[in-house]
């Protein structure tokens, strides 16, 4: 069985351009030092003697710099070009983590955290348009799934070592975490120079007809059910950590471990998840996934061993490879060639949003409720988000299959 899913993998990104490649390369390296997001509210709370609500009031705030940076990420795309964006990003962001760490001043801290929340984002919208701009129709999806199977192995690294570094001083994880982002913007400086500028290349064939997402009300409640979903994604930044902390006693180092579980299971069951579900009902089958993501969470409570919240990680992630990407291909399929950009970037908005109140949200349930509170929220989310995913399926609007499974070449 390991022999053939792993003939599978290889079959699956066989003949991708080169430049896919370094794309999918720059991503593992940046995420390979992501760590200052996943323990900064233990940084503030721990270290610099902040209040949780504190702590959740600044990640809001990181929330609404994202706001400006997906969409000015997308926009910039079109003017200085997918590449550039990446750079500035990349430039941008490893600076302000080497500052940001050393910072003592609240209002010093904050603007930091402002101006990452801005440049920071920008480089996702910048490197899916590259992604597509260097791939055929043919091989796009292809060419996202690279991606995203680098993006969660670079995971798999930075949060785990993030948490052993914690245990030594905080102020590594600044100067990782920057210092990664300064080497992926070299590597892709030094390895486009060979492959030029990007040509997009049009797709006709797709069916995608949608070109207003303003006006477009069944796209605008999926957007309106994604943020709510990530605003229970959002939890693993702010509340998770500090409940794994607080109440069941875990470590840094452990708490990074258990993020780990999650982005393992996704790189080597990300790819036959979604083509194990491929022929089904998206729509349908997202508001089951959403539901297990949720109640991976909503469980908490009821269990404080190491063992019993590995089993809620491994039950959220089964829910987030199922949900997520169809949610991506729905999106995907939704638009119209030409307007697929503005819909991606809703898309990039709706979590943004969602990054804004899900930490306030959640960290003043946590303190001024319950920290059980805030898992039995997450747990009525879910139940709205299965009535929401499967009433949207029943009213019509979005076709069946919006986007084709990934499928592994014959040879």
């Amino acid at each position: 069985m390991l022999r053939r899913l792993a003939s599978a993998y290889k079959a699956s990104f066989s003949g991708l351009p080169p430049a896919v490649w370094l794309l999918a390369f720059v991503s593992f390296v940046n995420r390979s030092g992501t760590m200052v997001m996943m323990f900064l509210a233990l940084y503030l709370t721990q270290v610099k003697g902040w209040a949780v609500t504190d702590a959740g009031a600044l990640l809001g705030i990181y929330g609404t710099g994202a706001l400006a940076g997906a969409y000015l990420g997308g926009r910039l795309s079109d003017v200085i070009t997918a590449r550039r964006v990446m750079e500035l990003s990349l430039l941008l962001t490893g600076a302000g983590f080497l500052l940001l760490g050393r910072l003592d001043d609240p209002a010093a801290i904050t603007l930091a955290a402002l101006f990452i929340g801005i440049v920071e984002p920008s480089l996702r919208p910048a490197n899916a348009t590259a992604l597509a701009d260097f791939s055929t129709p043919r091989d796009r999806a292809r060419s996202f799934a690279l991606n995203r199977l680098a993006v969660n192995l670079g995971m798999a690294f930075g949060p785990a070592v993030g948490g052993f570094l914690a245990l030594i001083d905080y102020q590594w994880l600044f100067i990782v975490d920057g210092s990664t982002c300064l080497l992926a913007c070299a590597v892709l400086t030094l390895g486009l120079e060979r492959y030029g500028s990007a040509r997009h290349v049009s797709a006709p064939e797709e069916e995608g007809s949608g070109s207003a997402p303003w006006h477009d009300g069944p796209f605008l409640a999926l957007m309106t059910l994604t943020m709510l979903l990530a605003a229970v994604l959002f939890q693993v930044f702010s509340t998770w950590p500090l409940y794994m902390h607080e109440r069941n006693g875990f470590s840094e180092a452990g708490i990074g471990l258990l993020f780990s579980i999650n982005t393992l299971l996704i790189v080597i069951f990300q790819m036959p998840v979604i083509h194990a579900v491929g022929k089904l009902e998206p729509l349908r089958l997202s508001a089951w996934g959403s539901l297990l993501f949720c109640m991976g969470f909503a469980l908490l409570p009821f269990g404080r061993s190491y063992v019993y919240v590995a089993l809620m990680v491994v039950l959220w992630t089964i829910g987030e490879m199922i949900s997520l990407p169809l949610i991506d291909g729905i999106v995907a399929g939704r638009a119209s060639p030409a307007a697929r950009g503005r819909y991606m970037s809703f898309q990039t908005l709706a979590f943004a949003s969602a990054l804004i109140f899900a930490p306030i949200g959640g960290t003043w349930l946590y303190e001024h409720v319950a920290p059980r509170a805030v898992w039995y929220a997450c747990g009525a989310m879910g139940l709205v988000l299965l009535a929401g995913f499967r009433l949207l399926a029943a009213a019509g609007g979005f076709r069946r299959a919006p986007a084709k499974p990934i499928t592994v070449p014959q040879e």
